[in-house]
């Protein structure tokens, strides 16, 4: 009765959504042997020309200015490149690290700013993150490998980086939502493109606020703080997104990918991942616009799923586990939770009744403990060695392993869910 009603439910869908394209990722990720096969841990040497780059970069992350600088790269395998562009990326990955002194800080790299057309298998940036908050060095991969069954989502595995001949250590290499992810998932790369977190960098001054999708009316300099356009234009396109998302709802499937969104939030809740637009902080995501005119939501940066160091947010952590998932984390008024899914939606019951089947799915074929335990398993015996090497983590090879069943805390400095104990 159940799969009868769900199949009269998406018939209906099929219909109210004229011009939606379903969408399988799993056609589009890359085969084995690849820059991101999990299999693979390849050693990454960044050399700087410039002997002062870390001063230099340090300063131009504080100041939010771009600024990169040129270095050689080597990655096993003899490739060898000369000239790309480096510089430092991430807000409290990045801002704790320093405030600590660690060497470890994330990197973004990009192989095109000096010289056209260079890319180490197909790929033109390189970004790297130092799992600073993780003990396990398995939550943002294990929770890719999930929600790239879903939606479009980046690939991930692990990498040694050393800088001027010196291990910083093992980083998890993430791929970018890029030109082209855009032509691996969508076969295009042309539409209008966002990445949707605010300027502020974390702990530095400057103008507040999220990307929420909330109406700040039609001057588009009111959303510049808090969306950065990576395409050469876009926002009349965007603050069109926002206007039917809270004042014309009866047509929002014309503008919006209703489905993948929906897809996308449920994922966010089943994983626990509150770092997220229907979390505790509405950004860490894409919006790109493909040629029906649909913007696409894209995942990003999933270091806190399964919780992650958010645990500490709240005095009582049960209240973080047991969110709403159709109201969010004390939402007032965050558009896409609001409008499509919470219990206010009531003229739109689709949408919720969508993402509930969504949410079923997801915890039926993706939330079985014993698979994502054996899962881990799996890749934390690839790091393995490359962990113990690395002098600058910040937790013991016994937290390594523990933290993946078990909450790890500190009272009163630091706390970070386990995958299975959030599960």
């Amino acid at each position: 009765m159940y799969k009868s009603y769900i199949l009269i439910l998406y018939f209906f869908f099929s219909l109210h959504f004229y011009g939606q394209t379903l969408h399988n990722p799993q056609e589009f990720y890359e085969a084995e042997n690849g820059f991101y096969d999990i299999d693979y841990v390849r050693d990454l040497h960044i050399n700087f020309y410039n002997s002062d780059y870390d001063s230099i970069l340090q300063v131009n992350w504080e100041l939010n200015s771009g600024l990169r600088l040129p270095a050689s790269i080597q990655l096993s395998g003899n490739i060898s490149l000369d000239s790309v562009a480096v510089r430092y990326k991430g807000n409290s990955t990045f801002a704790i690290a320093q405030d600590l002194d660690n060497p470890k800080l994330p990197l973004n790299i990009d192989l095109n700013e000096y010289i056209s057309d260079q890319n180490i298998m197909n790929y033109k940036k390189i970004k790297l993150a130092n799992s600073l908050f993780d003990p396990t060095f398995s939550k943002e991969i294990t929770a890719y490998n999930i929600y790239k069954r879903y939606l479009p989502s980046p690939e991930a595995n692990f990498m040694n980086v050393y800088v001027q001949g010196q291990l910083l250590g093992c980083y998890v290499n993430t791929q970018s939502v890029d030109g082209t992810f855009l032509n691996q998932h969508f076969n295009e790369n042309n539409g209008v493109f966002f990445k949707c977190d605010p300027i502020q960098q974390f702990g530095q001054p400057g103008p507040s606020g999220n990307s929420d999708l909330t109406w700040k009316g039609t001057d588009s300099t009111s959303y510049y703080n808090h969306y950065d356009l990576k395409s050469d234009h876009g926002w009349n396109e965007l603050i069109n997104l926002i206007y039917h998302l809270n004042y014309n709802l009866s047509e929002i499937d014309s503008i919006l990918n209703v489905d993948r969104v929906l897809w996308a939030l449920a994922v966010n809740s089943v994983l626990t991942n509150l770092d997220t637009y229907n979390g505790l902080y509405q950004h860490n995501y894409y919006l790109y616009q493909t040629q029906d005119g649909l913007f696409q939501m894209i995942p990003w940066d999933l270091t806190e799923s399964f919780m992650g160091a958010l645990l500490g947010h709240n005095s009582n952590p049960n209240l973080l586990y047991e969110y709403d998932p159709y109201n969010g984390y004390n939402c007032w008024y965050y558009p896409l939770v609001y409008q499509l899914i919470s219990d206010s939606a009531s003229d739109n019951t689709i949408y919720k009744k969508l993402y509930t089947d969504h949410i079923r799915t997801i915890i039926e074929e993706s939330l079985d403990p014993l698979a994502i335990n054996t899962y881990v398993d799996n890749i934390q015996s690839k790091c393995l060695g490359s962990v113990i090497n690395d002098n600058n983590k910040l937790f013991t090879l016994s937290e390594f392993y523990s933290n993946v069943s078990n909450e790890f805390i500190i009272p009163g400095v630091f706390s970070t869910g386990g995958i299975i104990s959030t599960i």
